[in-house]
């Protein structure tokens, strides 16, 4: 078949191309966890009309690790967050914030909390939308939340070259942040050292483009270790996913999530259609 998205009922999740789908087979498996987030035709609706409708083997894997790690996680668990926004981190932050021993935070996403605490953030990425929330976040969160002790600065993302190191407190008002800096890598290797349940979604800095690729790949080989060791280690798909692919050490990790939505909305704790729609049964 053509890729279901070409068909005006997919992603209206039309009932009549539903049926469509259904009468093509004697039963349906979902085996695309990145599309579980999603209520369309082919991966919500056929599943009601097609029985029995059950979770293949990827998508039962998927389930079982980030299911386990919120559920039943070994301690200490340690969750590592990253990236742009807090807003697109909002809800994972509130439903790991009560089950996590440590919640790490890096990428510009910091930079919000960095402006909750009065620090001058320069250029860097802020949103100021979110600052009272961030400021909240830091208060409840305690010591469980630890921020970036420093960061490399420059004045743009095209001047790399000039990219340097400063502490958190000392972020020059003309430059901005693109990756956590030296000290944070160690301190957040020290962390990751000791957990037995890690749960990873977000770059810690535009890893793209070296030297900011550092704190990323520090993360990463951080959690290479803990594998080795015998932690449990979770890549929660998107950036992180392709940061790790691209290190080669993708293979270290206990898993690597497929999907970047659905996996975040799973951590949210929030019902994916494609797999609630499921009969309740193995794949």
């Amino acid at each position: 078949m053509e890729n279901t998205r070409f068909a005006p009922g997919e992603e209206r999740n039309d009932p009549d191309f539903s049926r469509q789908l259904a009468e093509l087979g004697d039963l349906y498996v979902n085996d695309a966890f990145g599309s579980a987030h999603r209520a369309h035709a082919s991966t919500e609706g056929v599943a009601h009309d097609l029985h029995p409708a059950v979770a293949g083997l990827l998508m039962q894997r998927e389930l079982e690790f980030l299911g386990d790690a919120l559920a039943n996680p070994r301690h200490p668990f340690v969750a590592v967050l990253g990236g742009a926004k807090i807003s697109g981190k909002m809800e994972v932050i509130e439903a790991l914030l009560p089950r996590v021993n440590t919640l790490l935070v890096g990428g510009a996403m910091a930079c919000t909390f960095f402006r909750a605490m009065g620090l001058e953030t320069g250029r860097s990425l802020v949103e100021a939308d979110r600052v009272d929330l961030a400021r909240d976040l830091v208060r409840r969160a305690g010591d469980r939340l630890v921020l970036p002790d420093d960061a490399m600065v420059a004045p743009s993302l095209d001047a790399a070259t000039d990219a340097h190191d400063v502490s958190r407190t000392r972020i020059p008002a003309t430059e901005a942040m693109f990756d956590v800096g030296p000290a944070t890598s160690v301190h957040f290797g020290h962390e990751l050292a000791g957990a037995m349940t890690i749960v990873w979604n977000g770059p810690m800095g535009v890893f793209e483009t070296p030297p900011f690729d550092a704190g990323t790949r520090a993360v990463a080989q951080a959690m290479a270790a803990a594998t080795a060791r015998g932690a449990t280690t979770i890549v929660g798909g998107g950036d992180s996913a392709a940061a790790v692919e691209g290190m080669g050490l993708a293979s270290s990790m206990t898993h690597v999530s497929t999907g970047g939505g659905a996996s975040l909305e799973f951590l949210e704790g929030k019902v994916l259609p494609g797999v609630a729609a499921l009969d309740d049964r193995r794949g």
